[in-house]
């Protein structure tokens, strides 16, 4: 019988299970917004309008009312980015850029660090600190960063301002990589935007593959391998041996990269159906033979911003090496900070920031060693592929933990307590799991020709056999989703 009240409630903001891409309520949706969508796509203004209201309803339903900051924050940095761009006066220029910067870190420092730094200021004073209940709007930290990068490239004259507000507003707004990135720069975005959007074969086919692919990463590994194992391990670790610890970082480090690349794969997915083209955002991280190169390929989006409005204004390598050391270990610990109001992320961003340091101070010294794998022997980069990738494991254990005490616990059992009486009984009893983490991690390693022939399955297949595939990937998708629907571990940030 049909329910007037449930009918209503589905379209609306509900706080206790906010809007993600792999649940069943956004594929409704997202039907019903394609079907309109085709309607005005040739249509500049209309199209823009639409999905600019679409883009500005769907943050409602991840945040409620709170998408009025991104309203507000698209009007601010719209009018600044235009009096910058006719001050014509280098002085004027630079308040007007400061007061841009200063009005969208501020809103991110109140929703995201007023607890943080509360914590800290009453510490000093040695006084009891209230916490303040303070809801954090999804992906705050994301459009924040792009709004930031606009003022800032206009005011480097690297970039000209949207013609339009709805323009930066469709820009600040658009939906697939609103709430967790990717980090689109206005100057790759905005151009395309101009354009009368146009879905090659090629497009549909490759946005196909990508949104299976992000489902799959999403839902069937990262999904299944957090809820039946790892988030047990890192609630208590003391009641597992060292070696479900070890295997239970190893999971963690593959559910950080399925989950985080898994979102952006649909995100870059849904904007090619689009006829929007964003930049890729992961590149099989866990491949990398050096810290240096890690974050080349992990959070390119974010590691590129960091360094061109971060590394880069603070003088980069450009004053000395000292200096760059300083200007590294800002850059990674404000990351750090970035990722959360919590130590443990600074120390996490620190760690890095210490492995870059170092990096960088072995390439200074020792000109065999080369910044990437490229140039290494096969042993070389065997081993230096291994000893990276335990750093950034390890370093996931202080970004995924509660606290100090339990990276201490994990630690302990592997190193104290690793069980290898019963090793075989324990692999035994979770084949699935263990199988699922070592497969996973060991995919990052085939050949790129392996990972294109794959997807060349898959782009290549008729449209009936798109539509089979889609039907049992979602299918599977919402069965293993019986429970609570897993918001992506980004959205936090």
């Amino acid at each position: 019988m049909f329910d007037l009240q449930t009918f209503l409630d589905f379209w609306m903001y509900d706080p206790e299970c906010p809007l993600v891409f792999t649940s069943k309520a956004f594929l409704m949706i997202f039907v019903c917004f394609l079907i309109i969508y085709g309607l005005f796509r040739k249509h500049h203004r209309l199209r823009i309008l639409y999905v600019t209201l679409f883009s500005l309803y769907f943050y409602y339903l991840t945040s409620g009312i709170y998408f009025l900051i991104l309203l507000g924050m698209s009007i601010s940095d719209y009018i600044i980015g235009n009096f910058i761009y006719s001050a014509g006066r280098p002085r004027s220029s630079k308040m007007l850029l400061t007061l841009s910067i200063v009005i969208d870190l501020g809103v991110l420092c109140y929703f995201k660090y007023t607890n943080f730094l509360g914590e800290i200021f009453y510490a000093l004073v040695n006084q009891p600190f209230s916490v303040k209940t303070i809801f954090l709007p999804v992906g705050i930290s994301f459009f924040t960063f792009q709004s930031l990068s606009y003022v800032i490239d206009i005011y480097r004259g690297d970039l000209e301002p949207a013609s339009e507000w709805a323009e930066y507003l469709f820009y600040l707004s658009f939906f697939p990589q609103l709430v967790a990135g990717p980090i689109v720069r206005a100057k790759d975005f905005l151009p395309q935007v101009k354009k009368r959007p146009v879905v090659t074969g090629e497009m549909m086919d490759t946005g196909f593959y990508l949104i299976m692919l992000g489902v799959v990463k999403k839902v069937f590994i990262a999904d299944y391998i957090s809820v039946n194992f790892v988030d047990r391990v890192f609630d208590s670790p003391a009641l597992y041996s060292g070696f479900e610890n070890l295997m239970g970082v190893y999971g963690y480090a593959l559910q950080i990269y399925c989950d985080f690349s898994g979102y952006s794969d649909i995100a870059i997915g849904i904007a090619l159906l689009l006829g929007i083209r964003f930049n890729e955002n992961f590149r099989v991280p866990y491949k990398s033979a050096t810290i240096t190169e890690f974050w080349r390929r992990w959070h390119i989006s974010l590691s590129g911003w960091l360094k061109d409005y971060l590394y880069i204004s603070m003088g980069g390598n450009r004053k000395g090496r000292v200096r760059t050391y300083i200007n590294l270990m800002v850059t990674m610990l404000l990351g750090g900070l970035w990722h959360g109001a919590n130590i443990r992320f600074v120390v996490w961003g620190g760690l890095h920031g210490l492995g870059l340091c170092i990096h960088k101070w072995c390439l200074a010294h020792f000109k065999s060693l080369r910044a990437s794998g490229d140039g290494m022997t096969a042993i070389q980069k065997t081993i230096s592929t291994f000893l990276t990738f335990h750093f950034v494991a390890f370093c996931w254990i202080i970004f995924r933990a509660d606290s100090m005490d339990t990276v201490t616990d994990i630690l302990t059992r592997i190193f104290t307590d690793f069980g290898w009486a019963h090793l075989w009984e324990i692999a035994a009893g979770r084949i699935v799991i263990f199988g699922i983490i070592l497969v996973g991690l060991l995919f990052q390693f085939i050949p790129s020709r392996g990972l294109d022939f794959l997807r060349d399955r898959v782009i290549f297949t008729g449209t009936v056999e798109k539509i089979l595939i889609a039907s049992i990937v979602f299918w599977l998708a919402m069965q293993l989703q019986a429970g609570d629907v897993q918001p992506f571990i980004y959205f936090q940030f």
